[in-house]
């Protein structure tokens, strides 16, 4: 097989995938390589709980995704506080002129919405179950892509090749890509956990020493969890029975959200910032987690993505595959949102496990301003709703 293509996607997860749908109107001939078979979804999709941002809510209504989710759940309030430190952060939507900040949204039930919007998209080539090997260089304005299935070996030649293959992306390495690592020497718990009494549209953080114990409101009046440990302990708290989970997390949080009653099973997942040292390449590009893999506190991984993937819709909108600018511009773009993302991410989540005296001053001094100057609110208020920089136009309210 030698196959020809204008656009060839690795990576099929959620920025692979939205990606993909953002191009349905191109007029580009795309393909997309995936680890998945025909049936299944990625490894992604699974239990954990993704809080989108109001602008992803509002491109996932452009992008026909939206009306999918079945089980969306708004997030009205949030409420932050750190353990041993004085004051709280507590944001009203309303304050801002919004329903909601956002809304949560079960990885798996984003998949399947996903998976079945892909079905519509004509003009889709879907390399599945398959492997991206390598990329060996380029000829004629086009990248040559290897990939591998059951059948053996294969050769494709795009003009843009796109690595959204996750935070060990083999594009990203193939490219010759340095990334800068960091582990946060946290293993992040999942799960999802019934309280006495429902969810009332409040998100809740609490901070610790060794990551967030985070609440997510859900549809299905459980709450989703994050609960951060030191990665040593790892092993024992991943042995807890359902008792002991529920009382560990309730010493955790306290009982801001009353009492919990019953747990999901649990998974685990270390906490690890993976960034790109560059975010493109000759004919090549990286998006979501292949560009950079952060902390989850803020929650702002996937929205982050999910803006690059929109922003490279643009770009090649505006100046075409095969205009060498193409691809400084759309690094350009991202530039202000990608660094502002990172910084409030990594220092959110360095400053939050820093025990030292001074640090706990300067937070509970940030608290206090959180608290009562409403510019700053505003401000935090709007980078969490996902309005950091340039933003996409699909990110806009009344996106079409």
């Amino acid at each position: 097989m030698h196959a020809q293509h204008d656009i060839v996607i690795v990576g099929g997860g959620l920025v692979g995938a939205s990606l993909a749908i953002a191009l349905e109107n191109s007029g580009l001939d795309v393909a997309m390589v995936e680890a998945a078979p025909p049936g299944a979804l990625p490894p992604v999709f699974d239990e954990r709980n993704l809080s989108l941002a109001e602008a992803s809510c509002h491109a996932l209504q452009a992008l026909k995704i939206w009306p999918l989710l079945q089980t969306a759940s708004p997030i009205r309030r949030i409420h932050a506080s750190r353990v041993g430190d004085f004051g709280r952060v507590s944001l009203d939507a309303s304050e801002v002129g919004r329903e909601a900040f956002g809304h949560v949204v079960i990885a798996r039930d984003f998949g399947e919405a996903l998976e079945k919007r892909l079905g519509d998209v004509a003009s889709l080539t879907r390399y599945r179950p398959a492997r991206f090997i390598d990329t060996q260089g380029l000829a004629d304005g086009r990248r040559e892509v290897r990939v591998a299935d059951a059948e053996g070996e294969h050769r494709i030649t795009t003009r843009l090749l796109v690595g959204a293959d996750g935070m060990e992306s083999a594009v990203r390495s193939s490219l010759g890509i340095d990334a800068t690592r960091h582990d946060y020497g946290q293993t992040l718990f999942v799960s999802r956990v019934r309280p006495q009494r429902p969810p009332d549209g409040t998100a809740w953080e609490r901070l610790g020493p060794h990551g967030p114990t985070a609440f997510l409101p859900r549809f299905d009046r459980h709450y989703g969890v994050v609960h951060g440990v030191p990665s040593e302990e790892a092993d024992a708290v991943a042995a807890l029975d359902e008792a002991a989970w529920l009382a560990r997390l309730q010493d955790a949080f306290g009982w801001r959200a009353g009492r919990f009653v019953a747990s999901g099973e649990r998974s685990r997942y270390p906490a690890v910032r993976v960034v790109a040292e560059r975010l493109i390449a000759p004919r090549a590009v990286l998006l979501g987690n292949a560009a950079q893999s952060i902390h989850p506190i803020g929650a702002q991984g996937f929205n982050l993505g999910l803006r690059d993937a929109l922003t490279l819709v643009e770009a090649i909108t505006a100046h075409g595959l095969d205009d060498a600018a193409m691809l400084d511009a759309y690094a350009a773009r991202r530039s202000e949102d990608r660094a502002r993302t990172l910084a409030f991410s990594d220092g959110m989540a360095r400053a939050s496990s820093n025990e030292g005296l001074a640090m706990r001053g300067l937070r509970s001094l940030g608290m206090a301003a959180l608290a009562n100057v409403p510019g700053l609110r505003a401000q935090v208020a709007a980078g969490g709703m996902g309005y950091r920089g340039d933003v996409p136009a699909m990110c806009r309210e009344n996106a079409r």
